[in-house]
């Protein structure tokens, strides 16, 4: 929930977690295209630690999304065995997390970064009521 700041501006209350989940994946398109070519050897199935950091609206400064029970539902979307994510990129990640997320608590600022072994990764941002059109 934003609120204004007596400063001036807007205040955006969240909470963030973090967890990780070991995963295989590839980039085909590392084999193919030319550009890619110092890095063709992501085109095979590779694993790493996917490490995840969400953030989300809450309401008040008592939390109405406890931290700890976000985390492990977060966690009971995945299974305990290794993710298989094909040809998934972080981004492809972070976008399907989103969409549970959503469904479960709509209409709130949400951030999720997923890493490659907390080395690289992508944000995802979701601004609810922003819209191009």
């Amino acid at each position: 929930m934003h609120l204004v700041h007596p400063h001036g501006g807007f205040v955006a209350r969240q909470i963030w977690v973090t967890f990780a989940k070991e995963g295989i994946h590839c980039y085909p398109a590392a084999g193919s295209t030319p550009e890619l070519a110092d890095v063709s050897f992501l085109q095979y199935p590779h694993r790493h630690m996917f490490c995840f950091n969400v953030s989300i609206d809450v309401t008040h400064n008592d939390r109405d999304i406890e931290f700890i029970q976000f985390k492990r539902w977060l966690e009971s979307l995945y299974d305990d065995t290794t993710l298989e994510l094909d040809h998934k990129s972080c981004e492809m990640i972070a976008s399907e997390l989103l969409d549970s997320i959503l469904a479960k608590y709509p209409n709130r600022l949400v951030s999720i970064s997923v890493s490659e072994d907390n080395e690289n990764g992508a944000t995802l941002t979701f601004t609810p009521g922003f819209s191009l059109t």
